[in-house]
């Protein structure tokens, strides 16, 4: 096999190249987050946003073995249409390349890959975090730890509010990554607008997010990310209410099923989007939107 092959898209390149705003997305929002035909929809229109806002959108993803930064349109279509598209973490990269494999990339290889292209912002939904009865499982997202490693700026709604919120923040903390709540000390919780807990900083407009990377680059103290919790507008959450009576309705599904692992997220956020009658993914696409735009005016800021 020749050299590990990662193609950057000709737009994406030549910004780099320039010193331009560029942007990354995760691909598997798109395979796995959203429902079919709608996920398409919403992938085009984040990377329109993206445009709109001054930057260069760059979809991360793997296709027939060769990661490629910054997706076309057919690349989109296909990653967004074959449900036989694998969801590749960063331990999964090298086995699905090797195997000339199409895959679609999470918060972490997403990271990862982006910041190997150069790229210094990446936008989400929620990045994932420390499991409910992690004690016992020692279940906790690959996010953190290359959160931990890897430098850029990533523009969130907090973490997903199905996973334990209070534990995930204290393992930032303990990996060195810094999180600031954007116009907010209350941190999100995905489709809640507060979780409960709070944060330390609070940054107020996207040239605040460039000064805090540019000083965190400058200082060369650790390598990590830079987490901008960006919470839905109160009137765009789901109801806490019926968040919390949905989310303790899966989590007893979960159990009485035997589900475990990486097939919790997906089994609960399935359990969501039927259980809420559509709101969590009015929801979550609102999310995938507001954090796109903001990223990409962060992206504009540090080019300046």
């Amino acid at each position: 096999m020749q050299d590990v092959p990662v193609r950057v898209r000709g737009d994406v390149a030549d910004a780099l190249a320039r010193g331009e705003p560029v942007v990354a997305l995760e691909s598997a929002l798109i395979a796995h987050g959203l429902p079919r035909p709608d996920n398409l929809q919403v992938a085009v229109e984040v990377e329109q946003l993206v445009r709109e806002a001054g930057a260069v959108p760059a979809t991360v993803g793997v296709l027939r073995g060769q990661a490629v930064i910054g997706l076309d349109a057919a690349e989109l279509g296909r990653i967004a249409s074959r449900p036989e598209v694998a969801k590749l973490s960063t331990r999964d990269l090298a086995p699905a390349i090797a195997a000339e494999c199409d895959g679609a990339t999470t918060v972490a290889s997403t990271a990862a890959l982006a910041a190997r292209a150069g790229i210094a912002v990446f936008a989400t939904g929620g990045i994932g975090g420390v499991h409910r009865e992690a004690a016992t499982t020692w279940d906790e997202s690959a996010d953190l730890a290359t959160l931990a490693r890897t430098p850029l700026v990533v523009v969130c709604a907090g973490v997903k509010s199905i996973l334990d919120i209070g534990a995930t923040l204290e393992r930032l903390e303990t990996l060195g990554v810094t999180v600031v709540g954007y116009r907010t000390r209350a941190f999100p919780g995905f489709y809640r607008s507060d979780s409960g807990e709070t944060v330390d900083w609070t940054v107020e407009d996207p040239a605040g997010v460039a000064a805090i990377a540019a000083v965190q680059r400058d200082l060369s103290i650790g390598s990590g990310a830079v987490v901008v919790a960006n919470p839905l507008p109160p009137d765009e959450q789901v109801e806490p209410m019926l968040h919390d009576r949905v989310l303790t309705q899966g989590l007893h599904a979960a159990r009485e099923q035997r589900i475990s692992g990486k097939a919790v997220t997906p089994f609960l956020l399935e359990h969501f989007h039927r259980a809420t009658g559509g709101a969590s993914l009015t929801a979550n696409v609102a999310i995938i939107r507001r954090n796109a735009r903001l990223a990409a005016e962060i992206a504009v800021a540090i080019a300046r």
